[in-house]
């Protein structure tokens, strides 16, 4: 622990300024320059150099980039699907649970989709929370209450309830899109003003 924190110190940057005008010190005493007090002179020009060092900068965490997260997403959503091959649910609701897990598919299918998600952590996040949070909490639920309803008929049918949740969802994943979308768009945009600018400057 001793030896770590010598090593760390040795390679900080105050040390290693202090060092460089500790050898100012020693090339000025060579010289003759410093006289009979050139161990303070060293001394004052090294703790000069380690003053004027710039503080240590700890380091950033070391926090995935967004690629990463998508595969993890990516395997989670796998994970989600294997699930909810398993769970029999009403038609309607069984449809609208379709088009959300494709709309979900295709946002998180690797390609280009993926490489402008990517550059939007809000999107992102919000995939990763329809995915780990969102449906499996509205399918699960939907399966205990069904259950419970049975012993209590005449209740509100709880499939009323998921497909809603699941109509929610959607609107939810199809307004990312849209926004994805309108990204490309001002990109192409872009490209078309920088052309024409450039044409315009010749």
């Amino acid at each position: 622990m001793a030896t770590s924190r010598l090593v760390r110190f040795l390679e900080s940057r105050k040390n290693l300024a202090g060092s460089a005008y500790g050898l100012l010190g020693l090339a000025l005493t060579f010289t003759g320059l410093a006289g009979p007090y050139w161990p303070f002179v060293v001394a004052g020009l090294y703790g000069a150099g380690a003053l004027i060092a710039p503080p240590e900068r700890p380091a950033l965490p070391d926090f995935p980039d967004p690629s990463a997260q998508l595969e993890e997403l990516r395997a989670d959503f796998g994970k989600l699907r294997e699930y909810l091959d398993g769970v029999e649910l009403p038609p309607a609701a069984a449809g609208r649970l379709t088009e959300l897990t494709g709309l979900l598919a295709a946002l998180l299918d690797p390609g280009w989709v993926a490489e402008v998600l990517a550059q939007d952590p809000e999107g992102v996040h919000m995939l990763s929370r329809a995915v780990r949070q969102d449906i499996p909490e509205a399918v699960d639920t939907f399966v205990r209450t069904r259950w419970w309803t049975r012993l209590a008929p005449g209740a509100e049918p709880p499939e009323r309830h998921l497909e809603r949740q699941l109509t929610l969802l959607h609107e939810e994943s199809d307004r990312l899109a849209t926004t994805l979308r309108e990204v490309e768009a001002r990109r192409q945009e872009s490209h078309t003003r920088y052309l024409e600018d450039r044409g315009r400057a010749q």
